[in-house]
């Protein structure tokens, strides 16, 4: 999720709030000193994360993978916000309907 979190340029607000952790915790996580275990909730949002991360690397050839989640979409599921934020005011199941338009954009659905 730290690489996830440095090639997405997310703040730690926005890090911690796609993994379900306060701000301090995933400032703990992110500097190597947090030692406990994720739950089956935060397990899922990482998997999901991931999931669009790797999703938009195999769509994009280029720096556009990157930055597609900060890009204003019109689509339905979007209504004109940024996936990052869909997926931060939308919890778990905003982001798998995320990585599943993701896997849908590369003609995986």
């Amino acid at each position: 999720m730290k690489r996830v979190a440095a090639h997405w340029r997310l703040k730690g607000q926005e890090a911690s709030a796609l993994l379900g952790v306060s701000p301090s915790t995933w400032d703990r996580m992110s500097a190597g000193r947090w030692e406990s275990s994720l739950s089956q909730d935060q397990l899922t949002r990482v998997s999901a994360v991931v999931g669009v991360f790797k999703g938009l690397h195999l769509l994009f050839a280029d720096s556009m993978s990157d930055r597609w989640v900060r890009l204003r979409n019109k689509g339905p599921l979007f209504g004109d916000r940024t996936p990052i934020d869909v997926m931060i005011e939308g919890g778990i199941p905003a982001m798998l309907d995320v990585r599943r338009h993701v896997d849908a954009l590369r003609g995986g659905l």
